[in-house]
């Protein structure tokens, strides 16, 4: 009995000390989470997403500079869903723009089109701007960006981009291509 109560206390200050030299080796390398498009090298890009979530927050905002102060209790919980939508889309955006500049898009294409970068540079800030804020000018400024990205993307696809008006109620356009 005795050989069994030493073994189960051994083996527990093991794992004591295993888990305080991990805990240290924690703090000193912390640990970042890393997200993908994809864990394979797909070829599956689109900037698509990124437009159409663009159209959403456009059309939050719109939403929100159309609330009425008539109920207070509905006002609020009005601003609290569409600002949540809102702040989910601009997390697209982002996320889209990401996987665009660091996976799709290659150091040719930005020789190619040396605007490019400045592109993404400024949807990225604007992105932050509309987060938050209730600008509609900046909100259109980023789709802007991102059609300017859209029509970069599918030249270097070898396709022509075409600028239509979008069946959205945000009365915006969406780039495609012939």
């Amino acid at each position: 009995m005795f050989k069994i109560t030493e073994m189960y206390y051994q083996k527990s200050y093991i794992n004591f000390r295993m888990n305080r030299v991990l805990s240290l080796i924690s703090r000193i390398l912390p640990l970042r989470v890393a997200y993908a498009h994809c864990d394979i090298p797909c070829g599956i890009y689109d900037p698509n997403r990124a437009q159409l979530a663009t159209h959403t927050v456009i059309r939050m905002t719109q939403l929100l500079g159309e609330l009425s102060n008539e109920d207070k209790i509905k006002l609020g919980h009005d601003i609290a869903r569409i600002t949540s939508v809102k702040e989910e889309h601009v997390d697209v955006i982002e996320q889209e723009l990401g996987t665009l500049e660091d996976d799709y898009f290659k150091e040719q294409h930005f020789q190619e089109f040396p605007e490019l970068k400045g592109f993404f540079s400024s949807a990225l800030k604007l992105s932050g701007k509309v987060r938050q804020n209730v600008d509609i000018e900046s909100a259109d400024l980023l789709l802007e960006n991102i059609l300017k990205i859209s029509e970069i993307f599918y030249k270097t696809k070898k396709l022509e981009p075409v600028r239509l008006k979008s069946p959205y109620p945000t009365q915006r356009e969406i780039v495609t291509y012939k």
